[in-house]
Formats: structure tokens, sequence, C-alpha cells
């Protein structure tokens, strides 16, 4: 007989957002939790980082309106940048979010939380310091970690990522940002517009899995703002110098910056966690899992940084919502449900200005899957709102199929990452544009060019033959 055996409904193994809101989810179901906490590593979950990079956004915001009001008949100043004072603001939004799943509230709604190194010792058998669980059902979120990229002289080199930037002291006077996604973009323009040079170094494509055409006007927009955007160049060596960095880029070109942030791929956070003894399977993007969430272990489920494959974090488009991977892992586990997270309906955003926001099936995607599509589009300049604010840079896209069914949308200009929402249900129930026609938005919003993208359907139409004989015929009517 194994002492201090617990045998709860759900085992939830990590804390972040992704594993507390797995854990909270099963104990308002009625189940029992037990939540293991590991040591965490330095630096910010990729849930907490993306916060953190949306904090550091509004203040370099605050900052830029300061320069460009002058349009708006406010004497435009050039602002006093305290960066010590804007990151105490990051740091205040991601505490706040942080006690949301401290150990004490995880444990006033139900869940056990036990703080200690967990390690598989079979199947169903986890062990967490003293005490050894036997759960029904397990629930893997363990997290991610920055990869390092194979460059000559990396690790020999002092440098941050963006799960990092809260470790900063001082304002990086000239920054180089290594990588060409989400994270990449995101703190290139904020610390751009907080006063830094920076320049950007994609080894790739920029945002790729984005709409290629919107991901280009967002270059664009990050050009006009300051930053070099440098896509499809290959870094052959980094190496630090007095005051700096020096990157050394094929062909010979050499980058001098104060500071080096390398904003690319990820690991998952799983090593100690001894998977191999609970038959789950793992590779070099992280835990394997179906669509259900589940592992080659019926059992086990992960969510998170640490799923790899389909489902997991790219370090181009944002993973799953946490909540969501937790909501459909916990029922499958404890409710025998066959909930699935199809990642084409899961919404990317970029949270820079303008935000781009995509979902479903892009242009090319489409082109390659269906016979006929249609392009629909709308320009923010063509919206009262976007006027009011001086906000006119930007575009809807939606596709869809020759009759109308839509397949895709992607959004760059204020309120993208809001506006998304609306498309992501759409291409969820396969709507046709129709359903657009006669739906009330309401007046003045930067929601109403979704509904003027998906009218601009009907456009050949109403310059067709067709239409025109109707009109002709009806007339006869009165």
């Amino acid at each position: 007989m194994i002492e201090n055996l617990l045998k709860p409904d759900l085992c939830v193994i990590g804390g972040d957002p992704a594993g507390s809101s797995a854990a909270l989810l099963a104990a308002a179901l009625g189940a029992s939790v037990i939540l293991v906490e590991p040591s965490r590593p330095a630096g910010l979950s990729p849930d907490e980082g993306r916060l953190a990079r949306l904090a550091l956004r509004a203040a370099a915001q605050a900052a830029d309106l300061r320069r460009s009001s002058g349009p708006f008949g406010v004497a435009a100043s050039r602002p006093r940048i305290d960066l010590a004072r804007a990151l105490s603001h990051v740091r205040a939004v991601v505490e706040a979010s942080a006690a949301d799943r401290s150990p004490a509230r995880l444990a006033a709604l139900g869940v056990r939380v036990i703080e200690a190194e967990p390690f598989f010792v079979g199947p169903r058998l986890l062990r967490a310091g003293e005490a050894v669980i036997q759960a029904r059902r397990y629930v893997v979120a363990a997290g991610s970690a920055p990869a390092l990229p194979a460059i000559a002289g990396l690790e020999g080199t002092p440098l941050i990522n963006p799960d990092s930037v809260l470790d900063l002291d001082a304002a990086p006077g000239r920054l180089i940002v290594l990588g060409g996604g989400t994270a990449a973009l995101e703190c290139a323009q904020a610390f751009r517009l907080l006063g830094a040079d920076v320049t950007v170094a994609a080894p790739g494509p920029l945002l790729e899995g984005f709409d290629a055409e919107l991901a280009a006007q967002l270059a664009t927009a990050l050009r006009r703002d300051g930053v070099d955007v440098r896509a499809s160049v290959l870094v052959s060596r980094v190496a630090p110098r007095e005051g700096g960095v020096e990157v050394t880029l094929e062909g010979g070109e050499t980058l001098s910056g104060a500071r080096l942030m390398v904003a690319g791929a990820r690991r998952a956070s799983v090593d100690g966690l001894a998977l191999e003894a609970a038959g789950v399977l793992t590779d070099a993007s992280g835990v394997v899992v179906d669509a259900r969430m589940r592992t080659a272990n019926r059992r086990i489920y992960a969510i998170g940084g640490c799923v790899g494959g389909p489902q997991g974090v790219s370090a181009d488009r944002s993973p799953a919502h946490p909540g969501l991977q937790a909501a459909q892992a916990v029922q499958n586990a404890l409710l025998w449900r066959n909930a699935k997270v199809d990642a084409a309906l899961v919404p990317s955003v970029v949270a820079t200005a303008p935000e781009l926001a995509c979902v479903g099936l892009s242009e090319s995607e489409a082109r390659m899957r269906h016979k006929a599509i249609r392009v629909l589009r709308w320009p923010y300049s063509q919206n009262d709102r976007a006027r009011a604010e001086r906000l006119t840079t930007g575009e809807i896209k939606v596709i869809t199929t020759g009759s109308g069914v839509i397949l895709g949308a992607a959004i760059i200009g204020a309120g993208a990452a809001e506006q998304i929402a609306t498309w992501t249900l759409a291409v969820k129930k396969g709507l046709n544009v129709a359903e657009f026609r006669d739906l009330a938005f309401p007046h003045p919003t930067y929601a109403e060019a979704s509904r003027q993208a998906a009218l601009s359907f009907y456009t050949p139409l109403a310059a067709g033959r067709g239409l025109r004989r109707i009109l002709a015929f009806l007339r006869l009517f009165g």
C-alpha cells in the first residue's frame, strides 16, 4: 500500500493561466482537484507575456498620442519617457492577473495546491514531493520557454526575450530584435514609441501564417513609426562588444545595438516530468495531442504552451486562449465529451498599432482548397468612426466561396482584435454573407466596416443586367 496516496478526479500539472483555468473549471463542476505547481523559471509564461506586451503597448501609445495630437487642435509635445515607471505599470498589470491564480484563491475555490516538483512514475501515478497522486485524469499545463536559434556566439551574448522585458533596468537606446512573429513585432513597435532605435531582423517572412498582404501593410506601418524592419535575413554571428552587441548578417553587414532581443521559437517546459514513464509522446515542438487535447495516454491531456503540433504555440500566430483549451480538455476528461479545438477557428492577433487579426483561411489557403472564391474588402478610410479618430489606416478583408459562404477574415486597423470575434463565429457556423445584410451594427463604429465588407459581395450583382431588368419590370406596377 502506498503511503500518502491521493486519488482526485483531476490532477493539473502547472499553475499558469491554462492550468489554473482547468483546475477552477473542474472544481466548479464538483470534481476533486489537485494542482501541482512546480518551481517556475525566471520570466513570464506565454500568456503573461502577451498581457505584458499589451500593457507595454498602452504605455507606448500614450507617449505617441502626445507626439501626434496636433491635428486634433491640441498642441503636440515631446513626451518625457520614464521606462522604469512604464515597466512598473506593466508589472502591476501582470501581478493583478497572477493574483487571480494565487494558491489562496485556488484553495478558496476548491482546488488543493501542492508546491513541489512533479514527475510520473507510471501511466497513472505522479509523485510530487512527499505525495503520490493517482488521479482519474491528468492535465499537463507545464508551459513553454524561449528557445535559442542556432547562431554562432548567441549563447555567450547577453540578451533579453519577450518574457523578460520586466527585467530591464534602463531604456535600450538601440534594440536589435531577432524574429518576425507576433512577439517580435509587438516589442519592436512598443520600444520604438518609447524612444529606442529598433531594428527587426526576421529569418523568414514576417508573420508567417497571417494574410501576407496585410502583414506587408503592418510592416509598412512599423517602418513609418521608425522601426527598421528587415525580412528574410539570416544572421551568421552574434558577439558582445563594449556597451552592447554586434550582429553580423550573411553577406557581411553588421548591426550594432545596446541590447539584443531574441523573439522566436519556444520549447515545451516538460523536462523532469518523466512523461515517457506515463506513455506520453513528445516531439521537438512539444507534447503530442489530438484535437481533443488528449495525449497517447488516454488518461492524460495537455494544454497551453507545452503543446506541440497544430494545437500548439507558434512563433508567428497566437495559440488558443488558455481558457478554451482548458474547457475542452476538462469536459473531455471528466464528462467524456468529444469537444475538439480546431486551430483554424482560433483567431490570431498582433497587438500593434494598427492591430492585425485573422481567423479561418487566408486568401492563399482558400485558393488552394476551393475552385472559386470571392475576396471582399472595405477600407477604414470610408468608416466614420475611423475618420473621427483619425485612424483611417487599415482595411477588412473577407474570403468567401463563390456562393458567399465565409471561409476566413483578416483585419488590420484600430479595434481589429475586438472585431474578429464576429468573423470567428461566422467561420465556425459556416455563415453566408447574406446573414450580415440585415444585421444592425451600432453607428458610428469600426464594426460597421464588417457589414460594408459583406455587402460588397453584392456589388457585381447590382451592376448586372439581370437586376436591372427586374427593376424595370417592377416599375410597370408603380
